[in-house]
């Protein structure tokens, strides 16, 4: 079965978990500029100036935030803003008299900072979480810019990512909220159409996870069998304008280059057949264990272009070491990635987490990571790492307040009547056709159906 893990995100910083769950500042619309300019230089230490204009909507309680290089560059002071600097992102937050920045409006900060070696220009640029690329892009044609009540397909579309965003066609960050499948190998009764129209309609679900096993009595025992049965859970989203995310489920062995061969025939055939569809996103190695980061980058940019070749578009996700923990179950952290990012375009990062096993360490990496990789929380759990165990929703809670903080997609394991407690439903549940009231849920069940069929946010404009 699984786990263990840590997660993934989108656009914030840590100087502190409390901080991180305070009240948040106004999102910025979708275009930020920043000039920034050495105004002088010593040995040791420089003076800068940082100009930042909104492109974007008025934006009132603002956050800039961006990386200093690796060169032991450090933040000394800093004026016109509220300064501070968490490894090496450093935030400077509006003050009282600049706070508000209206559209085309621009703000002068400046700093004072110390170096050793050489003294390269700071990089990551964001104004609160949006990437300042010195334009906004234009929505493409299509789709009726107010499309209210559509589906989250229909008002989404093809999903791209923007700096550490998953982002819609409006170029606007967004966060995708549903349900991961068990194997379909063991429960496929539980993906019929009752459930799938229940997922959709009652629990509200945006996505759907289909975890197929590779091993387990899973793909390696009837590639085209399974193959068929993803496509087939593939169509049954996209008819209900959900989001299927193809989880390529290895867990045994944990070094996903064991299944490197199996993973390219697998990818080619379904990247062949959906490219045209708006839905499908790629997960290409569920919790990779027991194996180096670099060995699992070796095998993601051998099997990304075995993707892009038949889908040059769809959003790609990378596992990540120590079961999808960004290293921290291995003692690692994010650092690992960071330094030494996958060569690849349109790609995330995957974050696990199990509330009662993972907590505060956990979250502080997320909270950490998420101003630099783009994460998506593929699969977490409300119990222990082992799926079992008593539900702990004082730190499901925690977690699933931050990603709505962050703006990081999610999916729960499992839409499934496993006879284990990280099932959403109740034992039995998947032989009859009622698969949401509040008689067929377990307690794992019911809180995160109650989280996931709140109203959707996603911004069109």
């Amino acid at each position: 079965m699984k786990r263990i893990v840590a997660l993934l995100a989108t656009c914030a910083t840590a100087v502190g978990l409390t901080a991180l769950l305070g009240p948040q500042p106004a999102a910025a619309a979708a275009g930020c500029k920043v000039d920034y300019t050495v105004t002088s230089q010593w040995q040791g230490g420089f003076q800068a100036g940082v100009k930042v204009t909104n492109l974007g909507e008025p934006v009132t309680g603002w956050t800039l935030k961006f990386s200093l290089p690796d060169s032991g560059q450090k933040l000394v002071q800093g004026w016109n803003a509220t300064w501070s600097q968490s490894g090496s992102t450093v935030s400077a937050a509006g003050t009282d008299w600049n706070r508000t920045l209206a559209t085309g409006a621009s703000t002068d900060l400046g700093f004072v900072g110390s170096f050793t070696g050489s003294n390269p220009k700071p990089s990551a640029f964001t104004l609160n979480g949006v990437a300042c690329t010195g334009s906004v892009e234009e929505p493409p044609p299509g789709p009726d810019p107010n499309p209210g009540t559509g589906t989250p397909v229909d008002v989404n579309g093809q999903l791209h990512v923007c700096g550490v965003n998953l982002c819609n066609q409006y170029n606007r960050p967004i966060q995708l909220r549903g349900m991961s499948t068990h194997g379909i190998q063991w429960f496929g009764k539980c993906y019929n159409n009752a459930a799938l129209d229940a997922l959709a309609k009652d629990w509200k679900a945006d996505l759907l996870r289909i975890a197929m096993y590779v091993q387990e009595d899973g793909y390696e025992t009837d590639p085209a069998g399974f193959t068929s049965r993803v496509n087939s859970l593939v169509d049954m989203a996209e008819a209900r304008g959900m989001y299927a995310l193809i989880d390529f489920h290895t867990l045994t062995p944990g070094d996903p280059n064991y299944n490197l061969e199996r993973a390219k025939t697998f990818f080619a055939s379904v990247a062949a057949r959906n490219a045209a569809k708006k839905n499908v996103i790629y997960e290409i190695a569920n919790e990779p264990n027991g194996v180096s980061w670099t060995a699992i980058k070796n095998y993601a940019e051998q099997v990304i272009p075995v993707i892009r070749a038949a889908d040059p578009d769809a959003v790609v996700i990378v596992g990540t070491r120590g079961w999808s923990s960004l290293g921290v179950s291995d003692g690692s952290n994010e650092t690992e990635v960071v330094n030494n990012p996958v060569n690849a375009t349109n790609i995330m990062y995957t974050f696990h987490f199990y509330a009662a096993s993972h907590k505060d360490t956990y979250r502080a990496t997320v909270s950490r990571a998420a101003s630099k990789l783009p994460l998506f929380v593929t699969e977490f759990g409300t119990v222990s790492a082992t799926g079992g165990g008593a539900m702990d929703r004082s730190s499901t809670t925690a977690w699933l307040d931050l990603l709505d903080q962050l703006k990081i997609s999610y999916a729960n394991w499992t839409y499934s009547d496993a006879d284990e407690s990280s099932a959403a439903l109740k034992p039995g549940t998947c032989d009859g056709t009622d698969y949401s009231s509040s008689g067929v849920l377990t307690e794992s069940g019911a809180l995160i159906k109650s989280r996931i069929s709140t109203a959707d946010s996603f911004p069109t404009s």
